[in-house]
């Protein structure tokens, strides 16, 4: 048990000294029918890689889980219906498919407190083990940036949209979480060379 938690330490810590420009990110968003991961459920899964500074657009993917049982608010928000539902794969097929991943990509999320809280428990109900070897969270790049910056940070200042402003990028308002996940990483990179500022970026630098 310690020889394994050296190793992984050994390996985050090695992770963090590299170029943050030249790793594979899995950026992730989930659509959701309510904030708490013990009573509410996923609808839908959507991934898109960047592989050194390039977003992999015929890669990315929106998987709908057609086991949901209530739709709650998603025909409104987010356009899956109960037709959408009945195309769709099991959460399991899902979470396997995006867990191939985790072992040769960084995973990204906009506030990962709530997507990963609810990816983590579906990972351990399904009884998938593997494990992501590091969680950036572009939300909290931006939290910690404005801090850095002396400014106040007000109610909706770390929504995706209002982060991308600052950087020039343009809004996206459709809540779908295939956009969102694109918008994601376009958020990421922009930050990434935001930071950087034509110096080198470590990965740890992210975190």
């Amino acid at each position: 048990m310690v020889k394994q938690l050296i190793t992984r330490y050994l390996k985050r810590r090695h992770l963090l000294a590299q170029s943050a420009l030249k790793q594979r990110y899995l950026v992730i968003d989930l659509e959701l029918t309510g904030l708490d991961p013990k009573l509410h459920e996923i609808v839908s899964v959507a991934w898109v890689l960047i592989d050194n500074e390039c977003i992999k657009n015929s890669q990315a993917q929106h998987l709908v889980n057609k086991e949901v049982i209530s739709l709650a608010q998603s025909p409104i928000f987010h356009g899956i219906s109960s037709e959408s539902l009945a195309h769709g794969q099991s959460l399991q097929s899902i979470l396997t498919m995006l867990s191939t991943h985790f072992s040769d990509s960084i995973l990204v999320f906009h506030n990962a407190m709530l997507d990963w809280g609810f990816l983590k428990l579906a990972l351990k109900n399904t009884g998938i083990t593997q494990r992501p070897k590091l969680i950036i969270d572009t939300l909290q790049i931006e939290k910690k940036r404005l801090l850095q910056q002396g400014s106040d940070i007000k109610l909706d200042d770390l929504i995706l949209n209002e982060c991308r402003k600052r950087y020039d990028l343009p809004s996206y308002h459709c809540h779908h979480a295939l956009t969102d996940a694109q918008a994601t990483a376009e958020l990421l990179l922009a930050q990434c060379h935001q930071i950087s500022a034509g110096k080198e970026l470590k990965v740890g630098d992210l975190t």
